[in-house]
Protein backbone atom coordinates (compact mmCIF):
# COMPACT_ATOMS: atom_id res chain seq x y z
CA UNK A 1 0.00 0.00 0.00
CA UNK A 2 1.37 3.35 -1.10
CA UNK A 3 1.97 6.58 1.23
CA UNK A 4 0.25 9.50 0.66
CA UNK A 5 2.60 12.73 0.94
CA UNK A 6 1.08 16.21 1.67
CA UNK A 7 2.72 19.66 1.84
CA UNK A 8 2.46 22.02 4.89
CA UNK A 9 1.05 25.29 3.50
CA UNK A 10 4.71 26.84 4.37
CA UNK A 11 6.73 23.59 2.77
CA UNK A 12 4.47 24.83 -0.56
CA UNK A 13 5.88 28.33 -0.46
CA UNK A 14 9.36 27.65 -0.12
CA UNK A 15 9.42 25.02 -2.73
CA UNK A 16 7.87 27.66 -4.87
CA UNK A 17 11.42 29.63 -4.38
CA UNK A 18 13.95 26.52 -4.91
CA UNK A 19 15.57 26.44 -8.00
CA UNK A 20 14.70 23.66 -10.82
CA UNK A 21 16.83 21.29 -10.05
CA UNK A 22 16.75 21.14 -6.25
CA UNK A 23 12.62 21.37 -6.78
CA UNK A 24 13.34 17.73 -9.29
CA UNK A 25 15.30 16.45 -5.75
CA UNK A 26 12.49 17.05 -3.71
CA UNK A 27 9.51 15.50 -5.92
CA UNK A 28 11.96 12.17 -6.65
CA UNK A 29 11.84 12.40 -2.67
CA UNK A 30 8.18 12.43 -2.26
CA UNK A 31 8.36 9.42 -4.95
CA UNK A 32 9.85 7.68 -3.09
CA UNK A 33 8.47 8.02 0.30
CA UNK A 34 5.13 7.15 -1.70
CA UNK A 35 6.49 4.01 -2.60
CA UNK A 36 8.55 3.33 0.05
CA UNK A 37 7.70 5.20 3.38
CA UNK A 38 8.73 7.49 5.39
CA UNK A 39 12.42 6.24 6.83
CA UNK A 40 14.53 7.38 3.54
CA UNK A 41 17.93 5.48 4.35
CA UNK A 42 18.97 5.93 0.96
CA UNK A 43 19.45 9.95 0.87
CA UNK A 44 22.12 11.23 1.58
CA UNK A 45 22.46 12.92 5.42
CA UNK A 46 19.06 11.26 6.23
CA UNK A 47 18.33 11.28 9.95
CA UNK A 48 15.77 10.82 12.31
CA UNK A 49 14.64 13.86 14.11
CA UNK A 50 12.53 12.02 16.88
CA UNK A 51 9.94 9.24 17.26
CA UNK A 52 8.13 10.76 13.71
CA UNK A 53 10.09 13.24 12.26
CA UNK A 54 12.88 13.00 9.41
CA UNK A 55 14.60 14.57 7.19
CA UNK A 56 17.64 14.54 4.58
CA UNK A 57 20.02 16.59 2.30
CA UNK A 58 18.30 17.92 -1.20
CA UNK A 59 21.63 19.27 -2.32
CA UNK A 60 25.09 19.56 -0.42
CA UNK A 61 27.32 22.26 -0.54
CA UNK A 62 26.71 26.10 -0.18
CA UNK A 63 23.71 26.37 0.17
CA UNK A 64 22.76 23.29 1.90
CA UNK A 65 19.14 22.37 0.64
CA UNK A 66 17.20 20.29 3.33
CA UNK A 67 13.42 18.65 3.46
CA UNK A 68 11.80 17.63 6.86
CA UNK A 69 8.96 15.41 6.97
CA UNK A 70 6.67 13.83 9.72
CA UNK A 71 4.05 10.95 9.93
CA UNK A 72 1.11 12.18 10.62
CA UNK A 73 -1.21 9.16 10.56
CA UNK A 74 0.39 5.63 10.51
CA UNK A 75 -2.09 3.60 10.11
CA UNK A 76 -3.63 5.57 7.14
CA UNK A 77 0.05 5.72 6.05
CA UNK A 78 0.59 10.04 5.77
CA UNK A 79 3.35 12.12 5.71
CA UNK A 80 3.18 15.35 5.14
CA UNK A 81 6.34 17.50 4.33
CA UNK A 82 6.90 20.56 6.65
CA UNK A 83 10.20 22.60 5.62
CA UNK A 84 12.13 22.72 2.24
CA UNK A 85 14.75 25.14 2.24
CA UNK A 86 18.10 25.95 3.48
CA UNK A 87 19.95 23.57 6.03
CA UNK A 88 20.43 27.19 8.09
CA UNK A 89 16.73 27.44 8.29
CA UNK A 90 15.72 23.81 9.05
CA UNK A 91 13.71 23.28 11.86
CA UNK A 92 15.32 20.56 14.13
Amino acid sequence: MKWTVTMSRAAEKQKAKLSKPVRQMLYALIGDIEAGGPVRGDWPNYGKLGASRHHCHLKKGQPTYVAVWEVKEKKIRLVEVQYVGTHEKAPY
